[in-house]
């Protein structure tokens, strides 16, 4: 299954534990801090500071690794 940027954080969690590594390398160290759990990658992201396209880079290599 595949994760899209649109998916909440525990989704993705669920989906793949290992992808909390990627996000921290994207600077959401604080799952949970002040975002909810259930706010979507993209709400996170961009409260993080991200653009649109280091989110959909994160995603991407979020699914490289759930390929494995």
């Amino acid at each position: 299954m595949k994760i899209n940027k649109e998916m909440t954080f525990a989704e993705v969690l669920n989906v793949s534990p290992d992808s909390a590594k990627i996000m921290f390398e994207y600077g959401l160290h604080c799952i949970g801090c002040h975002l909810s759990p259930y706010e979507t990658v993209d709400q996170g992201g961009k409260a993080h500071g991200l653009t649109d396209e280091q989110i959909t880079e994160m995603v991407e290599k979020i699914n490289k690794i759930i390929e494995k």
